[in-house]
């Protein structure tokens, strides 16, 4: 039996358009309530907004297609946890358009800020533009292309410190523990800041003394790296609460609290194209729990004041909220 869900994913998978289309709610929306005060002024520090493709078209070397998420749903999303900010993202499926993160920024409004992708193309005057509309920093997503030659990294890295290194921006990067370590030379003495996704690609079923993941408690440490622990099950199969992301979040958290940030990682994209299916038909999302994902921060930040640098200060700081 056809739902008017599945029409619509049919409709987007085909390419086809729907006179006066209504696009209903597929993304996760919290279903356990938050159990304790969440300050004022908490981010989410990684979401990201998939437009209506025929406003925002995907990118054609996407290796995955999303369901739709819009700024309504992050709205409802955010009412919900008690977080008054956000940092939208965008994500690989776009390649250098940066049109749906800026109208999910726009969306929000002043409680908004941007992680972009650019390219060698991009020009200095749509950096510009982007800053004005709260634009903060770039995204280099090494993890979902496969991308794991630490040659490809170090020049992509080099590449984008060159951009951004006037503009008072930061780097944000997707990539796995190898890389960081092949590449913290470079994080050192880089002259903007670094941060690194979901948990930097640590697994949880390995550990803190898992290969890498010293590199990365050391850069955080020193304070030349942040950090997000978001997302966890990316580096966790033990879900609902992926206990073993715990130790991760727990050596991070005390090698430097002033380089950790929390993010949902929202609408949970799946950026694995089934076997037998074609990257450019809809993947569903994941359904994730944001509610019950929040409550794992007492537990990894039992000190409520740790807890406000994460949710509040650190954001305010690298953002400039």
């Amino acid at each position: 039996m056809l739902t008017r869900r599945s029409v619509l994913l049919v409709s987007i998978a085909a390419g086809m358009t729907m006179p006066d289309r209504l696009v209903f709610a597929t993304a996760a929306q919290p279903s356990t309530p938050v159990n304790f005060d969440v300050p004022p002024g908490a981010c989410d520090c990684h979401t990201h907004i998939d437009g209506d493709p025929e406003k925002f078209p995907f990118f054609s070397g996407r290796v995955y297609t999303p369901e739709l998420a819009s700024p309504e749903e992050m709205t409802a999303l955010h009412k919900a946890l008690r977080i008054e900010r956000v940092v939208i993202v965008t994500p690989s499926v776009y390649g250098p358009d940066n049109s749906s993160t800026l109208f999910g920024m726009k969306a929000r409004g002043a409680t908004a800020r941007g992680v972009v992708v650019i390219d060698d193309k991009t020009p200095e005057s749509d950096l510009d533009a982007m800053y004005e509309a709260g634009v903060r920093g770039i995204r280099l997503n090494l993890a979902t292309g496969g991308t794991n030659d630490p040659n490809v990294g170090r020049q992509r890295l080099q590449a984008g410190i060159e951009r951004v290194k006037n503009r008072n921006w930061h780097i944000q990067m997707y990539t796995n523990l190898a890389m960081i370590a092949a590449i913290k030379d470079l994080v050192a003495a880089s002259p903007v800041p670094l941060v690194f996704d979901h948990f930097g690609g640590a697994q949880g079923a390995l550990g803190p003394e898992q290969p890498g993941f010293a590199d990365l408690t050391e850069l955080v440490r020193s304070g030349k790296a942040y950090v997000k622990i978001s997302g966890p099950y990316r580096s966790s199969k033990l879900a609902p609460d992926y206990s073993d992301c715990a130790p991760l979040a727990r050596a991070l958290i005390a090698a430097n609290s002033d380089r950790i940030l929390w993010g949902t990682d929202w609408p949970h994209p799946d950026s694995v194209t089934p076997p037998g299916r074609k990257p450019t038909e809809v993947t569903p999302l994941f359904q994730i729990d944001d509610g019950r994902l929040l409550n794992q921060l007492p537990i990894w930040a039992p000190d409520a004041a740790v807890r406000k640098k994460i949710l509040v200060d650190n954001p305010a700081r690298l953002y400039r909220f």
